[in-house]
């Protein structure tokens, strides 16, 4: 396990109770009793610190090293050998930062897409990091569509500091991309239902984030753009990036205040890292909740329901 700075006093109570335990063993003394207390304090302050968590602690949680990424979620919610990955746009390339394919969770089948991270130098570089290219958001429709024809939902897994910014994305249309996702997406007659697992960084997210409803995991973070790039922007440095992250609104209450969302799926004490299957099966339950609930509506009426969404957000009364 790794640990972010302002989770050290629970490193310290982690090393005291592995201590204890080694002690124990190497001595045959009873230590339970010294254990438990130690048990007992590492609840406490993990109570304390992710009971108090800063905004750009969020972030920070949100960017942990241990976090599971989306492909995780897929593998851990779906039906044992039931995920079928799809690959290409079917026009340029297949992009790794954008993963998605046919799975079943109890049954149900579902076209789940994802922007996916790296965890070793090389998938990180092999995957940008989570940036997709054009071709990441032209899978994407082009999966999306195909779910459309065989009336089966969308879920969306959002994970991503930005679509990647890089010159070949620009050279093969990155703008126009993320736009036709948008505008395909207000369209499309099947349910999507879209969840921000990590980060949710400006039209990168948006480019599959159009859902019929919208939910955040705890320890994440959904706005405009990235901490650190408002803090470049505004003071030239990165030094002002936690003034940025509370200026921002960019924390999942916020999000719900303000009905950018529609939901917060609850994690475990101290970030989804800590019990990964407690966390999919979390977001497991919400998905075939919401499936269930939209599986009365026409197309014609999902298609109006996600455009009403988004058309009632940002309105300014005189």
């Amino acid at each position: 396990m790794e640990y972010l700075s302002f989770e050290l006093p629970i490193k310290d109570l982690m090393d005291q109770l592995q201590t204890c335990s080694l002690v124990g063993e190497e001595s045959g003394v009873d230590v339970k009793l010294a254990c438990s207390q130690i048990e007992d304090k590492i609840l406490e302050k993990k109570k304390e610190i992710y009971g108090n968590l800063t905004p750009w602690q969020r972030v920070q949680l949100s960017r942990h090293p241990d976090r599971p990424y989306a492909l995780d979620y897929i593998n851990g919610m779906a039906d044992k050998g039931s995920f079928l990955e799809l690959h290409g746009d079917r026009n340029f390339a297949d992009d790794p930062a954008m993963v998605g394919g046919l799975l079943t969770l109890d049954g149900q089948k579902v076209m789940v897409i994802g922007t996916q991270k790296g965890r070793t130098t090389k998938e990180r570089q092999h995957r940008r990091f989570g940036m997709p290219n054009p071709e990441g958001y032209r899978k994407a429709l082009r999966l999306m569509k195909l779910a459309e024809k065989f009336q089966i939902p969308v879920v969306t897994l959002v994970d991503t500091p930005g679509a990647y910014p890089g010159l070949e994305a620009e050279e093969r249309g990155q703008g126009e991309a993320i736009a036709r996702n948008i505008f395909e997406m207000v369209q499309l007659k099947t349910p999507i239902f879209t969840y921000i697992i990590g980060e949710g960084a400006s039209g990168g997210a948006l480019g599959i984030g159009v859902g019929n409803k919208v939910y955040m995991l705890e320890n994440t973070w959904y706005t405009v753009i990235a901490p650190e790039s408002c803090s470049s922007i505004l003071w030239r440095n990165w030094d002002h990036k936690e003034d940025a992250a509370n200026a921002l609104n960019l924390t999942p209450k916020d999000a719900l205040r303000e009905k950018f969302i529609d939901g917060i799926i609850e994690e475990p004490l101290g970030g989804a890292h800590y019990d990964p299957a407690a966390t999919f099966q979390n977001l497991k339950t919400s998905i075939l909740q919401n499936i269930k609930a939209f599986a009365k509506f026409t197309g014609q009426e999902l298609e109006t329901q996600r455009q009403d969404k988004f058309i009632a957000m940002g309105q300014f009364k005189g």
